[in-house]
């Protein structure tokens, strides 16, 4: 750390930067990558910091069982599942109640930007698999579901993404890495929209003061646009790859007929 005494007591250096080195509103570093997966419609891989997530999109397609269909839209269905090996100790395979919680958020979330309506009777699954953590993957897997969502060609309002400020040594900071969300005070994950910055998901846990609370809405929603600019990127990249690819496609298949004519 450049030398810089750090308290062991407290989540901050010398300088005033956090132990890892972050300013008190500063995202860990952030890859978005769309269509990663051939075997699914839609697909992305996100690493946020030391978290690492896969989601995936089918859909949509018939819904079944069949009492969970509606009769004027889609259903959004959500998995969120933590792998055995994504944290030190190994996990219990298989999901447990922190995760049909965060499904269940996750769920709702992009229910609110994807148009279930001309799709009645269907289902739009969508799954998250967390091959590492590291504190805050319900919003990074949020996040990634949302990319795979639009790279699935699924019709949605708007795009989505989550991020969390939490409150450590008594200070409200932006995006709590494993360090601090362990010993931390207090967290506020949301998941906001990208055109009219609708709050979808919102939780908390822990204590706020009014003034540290308004400055972790401050955070979450200046990350979110740094984060919805990101997710815009990896798709723009994905369609840009595919649009030069067709040329080259083309041209193949354009000489094929002319080559038989000729032996002909």
């Amino acid at each position: 750390m450049g030398g810089l005494s750090v308290d062991p007591t407290t989540f901050f250096r010398s300088d005033g930067k956090r132990v890892s080195g972050r300013a008190v509103d500063e995202l860990r570093p952030v890859k978005i990558e769309a269509h990663v997966l051939e075997n699914a419609p839609g697909s992305c891989y996100l690493e946020w910091g030391k978290n690492k997530i896969v989601a995936a999109v089918f859909g949509p397609r018939e819904c079944h069982p069949r009492h969970q269909q509606r009769q004027d839209r889609a259903v959004v269905r959500a998995t969120y599942n933590m792998n055995a090996f994504s944290v030190e100790d190994r996990k219990r395979p298989g999901l447990d109640r922190r995760s049909q919680e965060i499904s269940k958020v996750v769920s709702e979330a992009l229910a609110a930007v994807v148009l279930t309506a001309p799709f009645p009777r269907t289902a739009i699954d969508v799954y998250m698999e967390v091959l590492q953590a590291d504190a805050g993957t319900r919003c990074a897997a949020l996040t990634a579901a949302a990319v795979a969502v639009a790279d699935a060609g699924i019709p949605m309002t708007e795009l989505v993404a989550a991020v969390a400020s939490g409150k450590v040594g008594g200070t409200v900071v932006l995006d709590l890495d494993k360090y601090e969300d362990n010993a931390g005070e207090a967290d506020l994950p949301m998941g906001i929209t990208s055109r009219t910055h609708r709050v979808v998901l919102m939780q908390m846990d822990g204590n706020f003061t009014t003034e540290q609370y308004h400055q972790a809405l401050d955070y979450n929603f200046a990350a979110a646009g740094v984060l919805h600019e990101k997710q815009r990127d990896a798709l723009r990249s994905r369609y840009q790859t595919v649009a030069a690819r067709q040329p080259q496609e083309g041209g193949a298949e354009a000489e094929d007929p002319g080559a038989s004519s000729e032996e002909e």
